[in-house]
């Protein structure tokens, strides 16, 4: 059962709201075939795609 609180892996923890705009929280994948709507996860030391596998170090970004 649920303990109540927000699962951080979901969707809405994706996005925050401030004012009147939508602002995305993590960058998009740049691959074309990824493009805008695939987030990159955050992990320890770098940013993937869990679609295409790109990947990028935060000493990159």
């Amino acid at each position: 059962m649920s303990d109540g609180k927000p699962n951080p892996n979901s969707r809405h923890s994706k996005y925050s709201i401030e004012g009147d705009k939508l602002v995305r929280k993590a960058p998009f994948c740049p691959q074309p075939s990824c493009g805008e709507g695939i987030f990159l996860a955050r992990h320890a030391n770098r940013w993937s795609c869990g679609k295409c596998g790109y990947t990028t170090s935060d000493s990159e970004e």
